[in-house]
């Protein structure tokens, strides 16, 4: 008997909420409750009163997991709407990373130099170290960080992914 199974597909999902103490606990904990898993969760309060948040989520999935992750988060209480941006049309996807990377001499410049290819901005050095800024897409980060291994890398932290649709309508 053979076991046919789904390609896991990445998706970017956009979720309006109410802004109140606990949303965050609710959503991750169906996530894990389910056995799903979170790639990256960002969260901002987006209205003027402070009453609605978004979180934008990535997620990977079969499409049956991505609409039964859609469907069981619509009926949590709190949430307003969820939009799976990879599935609505064109999007824009961007993401920071702030990346260490110590050296001297040549390794040095060479960061420099990609820097300056990956347009990475440099907002702290020492005589040892660059702390670069980087935004793009989560592709373009992680190929900047794969470089830097090799010359000197020390830390990385990331924002996780933000998203929004293409165009005049807001979701």
């Amino acid at each position: 008997m053979k076991i046919h199974k789904e390609a896991s597909e990445r998706h970017v999902l956009a979720v309006t909420v109410d802004n109140e103490a606990g949303i965050l606990a609710k959503i991750s904990g169906m996530f894990t409750a389910r056995g799903y898993n979170i790639d990256s969760l960002t969260v901002a309060d987006i209205s003027d009163d402070h009453a609605v948040s978004r979180i934008t989520i990535v997620t990977n999935g079969p499409p049956q997991v991505i609409d039964q992750i859609e469907a069981q988060l619509e009926r949590l209480v709190p949430v307003h709407k969820v939009v799976d941006l990879t599935t609505a049309g064109p999007h824009v996807e961007r993401e920071l990373a702030l990346i260490k990377v110590t050296g001297t001499g040549e390794k040095r410049v060479e960061a420099l130099r990609i820097a300056e290819v990956f347009r990475a901005s440099v907002v702290d050095t020492t005589t040892e170290s660059f702390v670069f800024e980087l935004t793009g897409a989560p592709d373009k980060i992680d190929s900047f960080i794969a470089l830097m291994r090799g010359l000197g890398l020390v830390e990385v932290g990331r924002s996780g992914v933000v998203g929004m649709m293409r165009g005049a309508e807001g979701i």
